[in-house]
C-alpha cells in the first residue's frame, strides 16, 4: 500500500478542476482538435476567433483566452483524453448542446479530411450530447456546405 493509501480518504484533495460552463465549451472544442493526439498553435489561434464570435466568450481577452487554453491542456493531459472530455460534456449547460455539435463539427471540416479519431469524436459527442439525429444530420450538411469553399 502507498502512502496515501495508509493515511485513509483523501476525499478533501480534489484532482480534478471545477469547469465553469465557458472552460467546458472551450476545453470540448480544444478535445477536437486535439483528436488526432497534438494540438498545435495554429490550431488554437484558430478556436480563438471563432470562440470570441459566441456571446459566452465575448468579454474574455485574447490573453485570458490563452491562459484558459493552457490550463484546460493541462487538466486534458492529467486527466486523460476520455475523462476530460466527460468532466467537460457533464458540466455544459443543456441549452449548449447544439451549438457544442455545431462547432466540433465546423472544426473537424475546417481542415477538408475527416480522420477515423475525429468522427469517432464526433459520434461520441453526438451522443453524450443527446443531440437528435435529424439535427446532427442537419448540422453535418450545413458545415460541409461551409467548410466546401
Amino acid at each position: 500500500m502507498g502512502l496515501f493509501g495508509k493515511a485513509g480518504s483523501l476525499g478533501s484533495l480534489k484532482t480534478d478542476t471545477v469547469m465553469s460552463p465557458a472552460e467546458a465549451f472551450a476545453g470540448i472544442s480544444l478535445a477536437v482538435v486535439a483528436a488526432d493526439g497534438y494540438i498545435s498553435n495554429s490550431e488554437v489561434s484558430v478556436l480563438i476567433p471563432l470562440l470570441n464570435r459566441m456571446h459566452l466568450f465575448r468579454s474574455y481577452p485574447s490573453e485570458v483566452m490563452i491562459r484558459m487554453f493552457d490550463k484546460l491542456a493541462g487538466m486534458m493531459r492529467r486527466q486523460g483524453a476520455e475523462a476530460f472530455l466527460h468532466q467537460a460534456i457533464k458540466t455544459l449547460p443543456y441549452e449548449l448542446h447544439g451549438t457544442m455539435f455545431a462547432v466540433a463539427t465546423d472544426l473537424i471540416l475546417a481542415d477538408g479530411e475527416v480522420t477515423d479519431e475525429e468522427e469517432s469524436l464526433l459520434t461520441d459527442l453526438y451522443n453524450a450530447l443527446q443531440i437528435s439525429e435529424e439535427t446532427a444530420h442537419e448540422v453535418i450538411r450545413v458545415m460541409l456546405l461551409k467548410n466546401k469553399g
